[in-house]
């Protein structure tokens, strides 16, 4: 049996207690060691066997996971957070499917949700958006792998930007295409981990931020309104609107 983990966005704390016992329990692990915290690899026991995919190619994993299946060994493909968001695992889960490998996916906490907590915002406030983006600029994979992000600005929704802080500049041209200038943009290196750094202006002056802090990989960029201050308040906790749980007061 094979797991795919979300591991979380950095904080080891933040992987899910299921994800925890999966650890616990593996003979193998393959985790993604340029990204995963090193530390989560204290959940194992002792005698299981590690291995680092990050020199690894799709074939070197797989085989991995074919050999433990055939010593019935339990296997635990550790993804950094969510591993449903740029986590490349529905081409492992079809060469599962060609060997007849059972496998599960245990969800993690996302980084693009992780960076909204450092903030303190919520992507979905009412009267500014109710649609969250979550996409990245096209780069060295291909223009499919990427969003167009002058088409996805058109909508002013909240938006979640992976991989993409090394090009900071052209981020902010495409934004600024139909963002006004003055639209909260905010900048976080690696959500939750010791060595966070949190940067936070507009896209007017957002790149040279990010650029003086040293910031060129595994950051969220995040945009839009929902930083900003005004907004209108929920339906949900309005004594006058009624809903099935409550009738509203006059």
């Amino acid at each position: 049996m094979v797991f795919f983990v979300g591991a979380g966005p950095g904080d080891i704390e933040l992987i899910t207690i299921k994800g925890v016992k999966r650890l616990q329990e593996a003979d193998v692990v393959i985790y993604a060691g340029s990204l995963v915290n090193e530390k989560l690899l204290e959940y194992c026991k002792k005698d299981v066997l590690i291995y680092n995919s990050a020199s690894m190619s799709l074939d070197e994993v797989i085989a991995v996971m074919h050999e433990s299946e055939k010593m019935n060994k339990m296997v635990v493909r550790l993804h950094t957070g969510d591993p449903s968001i740029y986590g490349a695992i529905r081409e492992q889960m079809d060469e599962l499917d060609k060997l007849n490998i059972e496998y599960e996916v245990i969800p993690g906490v996302s980084s693009f949700v992780a960076a909204a907590s450092r903030i303190k915002k919520e992507f979905t406030l009412p009267g500014v958006s109710q649609t969250v983006i979550i996409t990245r600029l096209e780069g060295r994979t291909g223009t499919s792998e990427g969003g167009n992000l002058e088409e996805l600005a058109k909508h002013k929704a909240s938006m979640s930007i992976f991989l993409s802080v090394l090009s900071i500049d052209k981020v902010v041209e495409k934004l600024r295409t139909s963002y006004s200038e003055e639209t909260p943009v905010a900048v976080i290196y690696k959500a939750t981990w010791p060595d966070e750094k949190i940067v936070q202006g507009t896209l007017k002056d957002i790149e040279e931020k990010v650029k003086n802090a040293g910031i060129n990989r595994f950051a969220q960029i995040l945009v839009g309104d929902f930083m900003g201050n005004q907004y209108e308040l929920s339906k949900l906790y309005d004594a006058g609107f009624s809903h099935m749980y409550r009738s509203g007061s006059k």
